[in-house]
């Protein structure tokens, strides 16, 4: 039986004795909903397998003891199918035992369902949009758009196993001062000049300077002969870098389609796949932003200033209007966030009933005029609209920090971390921490194949329960005669209890758009099987230790062995694990070895 199933009980028992009238002063009107009604699995087993404090929170409504009307809901809960025991502890609190049958019961539901287990649809009916990453293409992803990527696909794919519709997308900021500053960087990476004051550095540049060359020298276009205006120096005498050229704009033609292969191919081999790739450009050679503007224009939230035209923010929560289009005639940046909210939610293809933005720490001040410009077009923030703040990374090697700067060219990579550590422990370690806090990622750690490596830790019991399944084969064990009764030591109980709570921690997971909460479980969960495992035994002791032949590894072997069926029980039970393993793991984007 499942915490679910007995939030469920506890529910119709309380309006069974509203009903009935044994339940004092309480009211149909005064229960809560069955959510509110938690089961918790106890600290100390001793107390049974879960306790409610169901009766301590209507005590009072009901105009009785807390102790008393628990022994109510002792006296009805104990007649129900699967349940052993219920003592009533403390000031009130209902502790229930199942009995063994019930508890292995999901064992079967396990082995069912498969990788369906926990599976659901309760998000079903809406198309939600998950941007993230969408970094500037002036550069490889550095490790804070990693630990997006890493998130924002887990995330995505948490919410797939709810039943949502997720369109992953990538916004691509092709438009503006950054490409032109990466421009201006590349003409002078070309002509071995010093950097832009206000460019970017790194031997990356160098490469896509010496690529865009050699690109243009197959078609026949001495790139380097075009025309070239100086853009002079500043007060101190360092170069200022390119102004409009010939020369630059045929560097930026050609070096940003470079950078977005670049990044498309770091994304795919990190597993993640985009729905939509989405240019910033597109936005103003189609007229979106024309029409954002002029739709907010006819909502009455345009207005003009001091030659400049403004969104009105502050009709919507915002602490000020903003500006749009500058007195000089040109967009600022926020015009294009609208018009790509408005494009969002009415596309053609996949509108979003809800729009996430994954967000870097740096974007903090950007929610509130974000969140007045969707109830500007009619939504409903927080709904229609949720913007994900993520925070800091820090690489770790040796016990110091790795310092990383795009503009200084001492940058940490999403190829430099998968290099290091591989993607499934770079995927792992920056997903299981949640995003609303900062993460240090230790490389040292992340390389080692020890426990206290958190994914190898996982990955391991997942091999490990695989090569359980090899020694039954050799030792003729199967699933037949299994009697999941016999699932009634300790060990079998804790193992029983972490698969049943997997599906509410799913659908956890996808409610709070919490994928870490997917890495926690599986840790939980193979600390419970590493601990089974060298308990119980499935298959007989020499089988599995070739070594272990001794008169006392035997006589060991013999108290240890297991009757058929029970053998049989715990190998279902085994395998339970791994399925539910390997579907968390994939959740994460993780692969699940059968050997290590």
């Amino acid at each position: 039986m499942s915490p679910e199933a007995l939030s469920e009980l506890i529910f119709n028992i309380v309006n069974d004795l509203v009903n009935e009238g044994k339940a004092g002063t309480l009211t149909a009107d005064l229960i809560p909903p069955q959510a509110k009604f938690a089961v918790m699995r106890p600290k100390d087993r001793a107390h049974g397998d879960w306790a409610s404090n169901a009766a301590m929170q209507l005590a009072k409504k009901a105009g009785m003891k807390p102790r008393d009307f628990a022994e109510l809901f002792a006296a009805e809960l104990v007649k129900a199918d699967g349940i052993k025991s219920v003592e009533v502890a403390g000031p009130g609190f209902i502790n229930i035992v199942l009995d063994s049958a019930s508890a292995a019961a999901v064992v079967d539901s396990v082995l069912e369902a498969g990788s369906a287990y926990g599976k659901n649809d309760h998000l079903g009916g809406e198309t939600l949009n998950l941007e993230f990453v969408s970094a500037n293409p002036t550069g490889p992803i550095h490790i804070g758009g990693t630990r997006w990527a890493a998130v924002g696909d887990s995330m995505a794919r948490v919410l797939e196993a709810n039943g949502a519709k997720v369109v992953r997308e990538y916004y691509f900021n092709d438009h503006g001062e950054q490409i032109n500053r990466f421009a201006k960087s590349l003409v002078a990476a070309a002509h071995g000049e010093t950097t832009p004051i206000d460019g970017y550095k790194g031997v990356y540049i160098d490469e896509i300077a010496q690529r865009v060359i050699d690109e243009a020298k197959a078609d026949g276009v001495d790139i380097l002969a075009l025309p070239r205006i100086d853009g002079g120096t500043d007060e101190n005498g360092e170069p200022l870098g390119e102004g409009d050229s010939e020369q630059r704009e045929e560097f930026r033609k050609r070096a940003v389609p470079m950078m977005f292969d670049e990044i498309q191919k770091s994304m795919k081999n990190f597993r993640v796949n985009f729905d939509v790739w989405f240019h910033e450009n597109s936005l103003y050679n189609d007229g979106e932003v024309d029409k954002a503007i002029a739709d907010l224009r006819e909502r009455g939230d345009i207005f003009e200033k001091d030659g400049a035209t403004w969104f009105a923010s502050t009709k919507h929560g915002d602490d000020k209007d903003r500006v749009i289009i500058k007195s000089d005639g040109h967009y600022a940046y926020f015009a294009a966030d609208i018009a790509y909210y408005r494009n969002k939610r009415h596309r053609e293809v996949n509108p979003a009933d809800v729009a996430i933005y994954m967000l870097g720490a740096d974007h903090h001040g950007y929610i509130g005029r974000m969140m007045a410009m969707c109830e500007a077009f009619g939504d409903k923030p927080g709904e229609n609209m949720q913007i994900l703040i993520g925070q800091l990374v820090n690489v770790m090697k040796d016990g110091k920090a790795v310092r990383m700067s795009k503009r200084a060219g001492n940058v940490v990579t999403i190829d430099d971390l998968t290099d290091a550590i591989g993607v499934d422990a770079s995927r792992y370690s920056l997903a299981r921490t949640d995003y609303n806090s900062p993460v240090d990622i230790d490389l040292n750690l992340l390389a080692s194949h020890s426990n206290e490596n958190p994914v190898y830790y996982v990955q391991y019991a997942h091999a490990r329960s695989c090569n359980v399944d090899r020694n039954a084969e050799t030792a003729g064990i199967t699933y037949e005669g299994a009697d999941l009764s016999l699932l009634d030591t300790p060990a079998d109980g804790e193992v029983l209890a972490a698969l049943v709570q997997w599906p509410a921690l799913l659908r956890e997971a996808g409610n709070l758009r919490a994928p870490h909460r997917v890495a926690h479980y599986l840790e939980d969960l193979a600390a419970t099987y590493h601990k089974w495992y060298n308990v119980e035994r499935v298959v007989p002791m020499e089988l599995t230790d070739p070594e272990a032949r001794s008169e006392e590894a035997e006589a060991l072997r013999i108290a240890k062995a297991p009757e058929p069926a029970r053998a049989a029980a715990r190998l279902k039970l085994n395998d339970a694990v791994r399925i539910v393993i390997a579907e968390g793991l994939d959740l994460l984007g993780v692969t699940a070895p059968e050997k290590m």
